[in-house]
């Protein structure tokens, strides 16, 4: 069991994720931190770009922006942060958040996030394309039930209604896709949250935590595909997994930021406008340690 966790924690990548502005928000109750899903194609040869539909962009963006709030006490909550959000980066403007990681990388991402809600980042964690299809057919696959068939010119996504396992091509594209769904982005994280808690509970299985030459596969397969800030620690990342793993099993919340208008106009184009006074609400609550009051 030494073996195979000190193998998955060796398979870890790292990145400067700590902010420069010396103006970073006081610690408050529990801690913070910021999970990115990146669009990066940087480990997909061609004939992959090809097979799982995700185009030939070059460079990085947050296609996926998750921040897992831990308590002293009580239980977990997930906020989804819409990558279109209309806020404030520092040194840029007001533009889409996701706008922060591609021009400045994780530190501009966190120092961003860190300034529109008032709460200070203690870890951060990012995974890309290549490294979640990875991490899902590892697992053999994350079983979903749609209420309703899923379909997506953009992807050629095309799921029948009914329980199945996603992975490959259909896995990520469920993920990922916002054209067809006629909530946007909002519909998007929605859809995300739900399918990262599945694949923590996959992860989490006895057959796999308990096994340690199948813990090895798994966990290597995973650190593999992730990328760690330097600052966060193994302690971190074990308290983020049980975090996760307690949201997936519905000991926790999932929300998303309050929103007020998620078609919002801007010289960025359609934006996701925050309800200022609802966002507000939800930050302070996480910082002070208080019970939330915007519902799931």
């Amino acid at each position: 069991m030494i073996w195979a966790v000190a193998s998955i924690w060796n398979s870890i990548e790292r990145v400067d994720a700590a902010p420069t502005n010396s103006a970073r928000p006081a610690a408050g109750s529990g801690s913070n931190f910021l999970l990115v899903g990146t669009d990066s194609r940087e480990d997909l040869t061609r004939a992959e770009r090809n097979d799982l539909v995700t185009g030939h962009a070059e460079g990085s963006r947050a296609d996926t922006i998750m921040l897992l709030h831990l308590p002293d006490s009580g239980t977990p909550t997930l906020v989804s942060i819409p990558r279109d959000s209309y806020v404030d980066i520092p040194g840029i403007g007001a533009n889409k958040i996701n706008a922060a990681y591609a021009s400045g990388g994780p530190k501009l991402l966190v120092d961003t996030v860190e300034q529109a809600t008032d709460l200070r980042i203690d870890g951060y964690l990012e995974i890309g394309f290549g490294g979640f299809v990875h991490v899902v057919s590892t697992v053999g696959g994350v079983r979903m039930c749609l209420d309703e068939p899923v379909q997506d010119d953009k992807t050629r996504l095309d799921l029948p209604a009914g329980c199945q396992v996603l992975e490959g091509a259909e896995a990520l594209n469920y993920v990922r896709m916002r054209y067809g769904d006629p909530r946007g982005d909002l519909g998007r994280v929605e859809r995300q949250r739900e399918f990262l808690a599945a694949l923590t509970h996959e992860m989490a299985t006895p057959s796999t935590v308990l096994v340690p030459w199948r813990l090895h596969d798994v966990g290597t397969a995973t650190g593999s595909a992730m990328t760690l800030g330097e600052d966060t620690s193994m302690w971190e990342t074990v308290q983020m997994a049980r975090g996760m793993r307690s949201i997936s099993n519905g000991d926790g919340q999932s929300v998303t930021v309050p929103v007020a208008d998620a078609n919002y106009q801007t010289n960025a184009g359609s934006s996701v406008l925050w309800d200022e006074a609802k966002a507000a609400e939800l930050f302070e609550a996480l910082r002070t340690g208080d019970p939330l009051s915007i519902e799931p």
